[in-house]
């Protein structure tokens, strides 16, 4: 039986860069940060959320794809096309206004919606992510 989502992947383009977005703006911990065979094993959590890591893995060719499918994936990361997610906070507005002056680049402001209040931005490699901040009951 299945217990638990341990590890969700976000294509990066440069791990150095979204090193820098997920850790130094966006506050989470480095989790694992290691060399593997061939490439650098790069893993995040929410500060909240220890045992959820994410991968900030780079778009390479190997044995999942192709030289040409890791072109394409790179083309539709850049374009804002994947990686897309929620993230949740428990003031948006307040956190909007902390990531923009950290330089975090939003799509939209904070907006109340039927489920909270959200906002969208986009990490340094072009995916988007809802902040949000559930509605109070």
């Amino acid at each position: 039986m299945i217990t638990n989502l341990s590890h969700a992947t976000i294509y990066v383009l440069d791990q150095d860069a979204a090193y820098d977005f997920y850790v130094n703006k966006l506050g989470f911990k480095v989790h694992t940060d290691s060399k593997m065979e061939g490439f650098r094993w790069l893993t995040v959590t929410a500060p909240d959320a220890p045992d959820f890591e994410i991968i900030l893995m780079p778009v390479m060719s190997g044995f999942m794809m192709s030289e040409d499918e890791a072109a394409k994936i790179r083309e539709l990361v850049k374009a804002g096309k994947m990686g897309t997610g929620v993230f949740q906070t428990n003031d948006c507005r307040a956190t909007y206004e902390e990531l923009k002056a950290k330089g975090v680049e939003f799509l939209s402001e904070p907006k109340e919606k039927f489920y909270g209040i959200e906002a969208v931005m986009k990490d340094n490699s072009g995916n988007w992510f809802s902040l949000t901040q559930r509605a109070k009951e």
